[in-house]
């Protein structure tokens, strides 16, 4: 005996209608399957259950945007609106000059240039060479802000060793000022002479001067007889 037909309805009980759904969905992709490769067909079928999951195919030579697209120039539908088909061409666009640029690339590095013609190694040669003139430029002007800091902390920390030099040199000559001054104004006793400022005054100068005058000065007179003379009056 024959199998009775089945009615065509929605099924009631959730267990049995997902069941008939998973058996049914499978049997529709095995077909869609079956005509891609015995027919050469261009097949798409996207199928959504109850509960919203989704199962889609394609035939393996295509995509859903190209059928898409081609089903929307046959039948005149819009399936999509102006900015939608802008996005997409752009997207293509966009994807073509990314493979190109991967190409371009891989020469770059020397890879896949045996298919190449002398002429389209040329631009390929310029190309690198122009990249190695960057690189080199580059290279030249990151050394030559990095000699003129280096030129510039050189000069700071001369200056500041200039400038402790001095300190140690102010400080210790004036120290030795007073030594040397104490030392003429012995030579100048000793010799009979008189010291300038007079040496009376001579110590209290001296010590008042210690730190900012480190060399003492003494003036002898030329002629022995004026001084004399100067001392009897």
């Amino acid at each position: 005996m024959g199998r009775g037909k089945i009615e065509i309805k929605r099924i009631e009980n959730s267990t049995n209608r997902q069941v008939t759904y998973s058996k049914r969905r499978n049997g529709i992709i095995k077909k869609a399957k079956e005509i891609t490769v015995l027919c050469d067909a261009k097949v798409s079928l996207v199928i959504f259950s109850s509960t919203g999951k989704m199962t889609d195919y394609c035939s393996p030579s295509s995509s859903l945007i190209e059928i898409l697209g081609r089903y929307q120039k046959s039948s005149g539908k819009k399936l999509w609106d102006a900015k939608h088909e802008y996005l997409s061409a752009e997207l293509d666009r966009i994807k073509k000059e990314n493979d190109n640029m991967q190409i371009e690339l891989r020469h770059l590095k020397g890879e896949d240039l045996t298919s190449l013609q002398p002429k389209e190694l040329i631009p390929i040669e310029k190309a690198l060479e122009d990249g190695y003139d960057s690189v080199r430029a580059k290279q030249e002007r990151l050394l030559e802000e990095e000699q003129k800091r280096l030129t510039y902390n050189c000069h700071q920390q001369q200056i500041e060793i200039d400038g402790v030099m001095m300190r140690h040199i102010v400080q210790n000559g004036g120290c030795g000022g007073g030594g040397i001054n104490n030392n003429n104004h012995k030579g100048a006793a000793a010799g009979g002479r008189d010291d300038y400022p007079p040496s009376n005054n001579h110590h209290h100068h001296g010590h008042h001067h210690n730190h900012q005058m480190p060399f003492a000065f003494r003036v002898q007179p030329i002629q022995p007889n004026l001084h004399n003379t100067t001392n009897n009056k």
